[in-house]
């Protein structure tokens, strides 16, 4: 079977099994955020996962290469970003374990069945819906704000998906964490692990990684600081250690 490559689109390697990856620069690449929400999420070789918005499917891939997931889905509303992914799963040969669905997350509940995935994960748009959006149909405005779903979406299909004690895994941005909190509980979803992410030691995080279990016991723990960078253009170990480097 030849597989298609579209000319504006390219073939990136991901560090992992020999893993590659799809994209097309002039839509929306992935980025930090989703590496970091992949090597923050946890699962079990037996486990069926599900990630809410896949975009081009690098969390898929991630997981599968980190974990061996026994079923792995993505769902994904843009049709484009949707097709690239089931192209990078024939491209490494895991069309056996993963599946693409074209989809909205708003209507998740509707194409799979309750509480039937271990584990969830999601890298939603941290933006509220029309800030500072120039183009709201442009690819990147999608995934950047809340245009076609928002954080509560997220969360109540979530919970409608997950069985009970499954783990919900999302990265997101510190200054709306007192939302986030709320949304999650109000769905039945108990934040048990956070990590803050920093650009710099010396600066305010930009990034929050919460991990939440469906009907869990109160109490949560948060977890050292991740820093990115030692100085400017040179990761910390721990982020090269995340990106297989």
């Amino acid at each position: 079977m030849t597989l298609r490559i579209n000319e504006q689109e390219r073939i990136d390697d991901l560090q992992r099994n020999g893993y590659r990856i799809i994209q097309d620069p002039g839509r929306f690449c992935f980025g930090m955020d989703a590496v970091l929400l992949a090597g923050f999420a946890r699962a079990g070789r037996d486990d069926s996962l599900l990630d809410l918005g896949t975009g081009t499917g690098i969390i898929l891939l991630l997981m599968e290469a980190r974990y061996g997931c026994a079923r792995l889905v993505g769902l994904e509303i843009q049709p484009q970003s949707a097709d690239m992914a089931r192209r990078s799963v024939d491209l490494n040969g895991l069309s056996d374990k993963i599946r693409i669905v074209t989809g909205d997350i708003k209507e998740a509940d509707s194409l799979f069945p309750s509480a039937s995935f271990d584990c969830i994960t999601c890298n939603p748009p941290y933006m509220i819906e029309n800030h500072g959006i120039v183009n709201p149909d442009a690819p990147r405005a999608i995934a950047r704000h809340e245009i076609l779903c928002t954080l509560a979406d997220v969360a109540r299909q979530s919970a409608k998906l997950l069985k009970p004690g499954g783990h919900f895994f999302m990265v997101h941005r510190p200054f709306r964490l007192a939302e986030i909190m709320v949304t999650l509980t109000g769905c039945g979803l108990e934040p048990k692990r956070m990590q803050f992410v920093y650009p710099y030691v010396d600066k305010e995080p930009n990034m929050v990684l919460i991990e939440s279990v469906r009907g869990g016991k109160s109490g949560m723990i948060v977890e050292k600081p991740l820093v990115v960078f030692q100085k400017p253009g040179e990761y910390m170990p721990e982020i090269r250690e995340i990106y297989g480097y």
